[in-house]
């Protein structure tokens, strides 16, 4: 009698950096958003950047705000998982992102014109970022833009 296969869950080991890269490509999603509409009121910030990660968002989009300045389009992410440490407390990871800013443009929010931005400014760097697992959901707690190519 031929044996029947039996359902196995997932295992807990499957790929923990999984979860980590998609916390970070909603990070991301929700920064788009709150820029493009000079608010973090009504994005999903919150659900996904919390401590500094949060704070730098919502003050870098105030500023821009107070100029009357939105951005439009969105930066290219190519995030690597460095590091997933899920024997601590509080579980841990790092990753590593090449961001490409280069269609992601400040605009005026009256006129729609592109601002003007210094020349040779770098739009494709490295980013460094510390995410942590709350609650049961991956959040991000810092995001460290690098003043190195990629």
């Amino acid at each position: 009698m031929p044996s029947t296969p039996t359902a196995t869950s997932p295992s807990p080991s499957a790929d923990p950096g999984a979860a980590v890269e998609t916390a970070y490509r909603n990070y991301w999603d929700a920064v788009v958003n709150a820029y493009g509409k000079g608010s973090v009121q009504g994005t999903d910030l919150k659900k996904y950047a919390v401590a500094e990660a949060y704070l730098q968002v919502k003050t870098d989009v105030k500023a821009l705000k107070t100029k009357g300045i939105v951005a439009t389009g969105k930066p290219v992410l190519a995030p690597k998982v460095d590091s997933v440490d899920a024997n601590r407390q509080t579980p841990r990871a790092s990753l590593t992102d090449c961001t490409d800013i280069s269609q992601w443009t400040l605009v005026k929010k009256s006129t729609g014109k592109a601002v003007a931005l210094p020349e040779g400014r770098r739009t494709k760097y490295v980013t460094k970022v510390e995410a942590e697992k709350w609650y049961g959901s991956w959040v991000i707690i810092k995001v460290t833009p690098e003043d190195q190519p990629c």
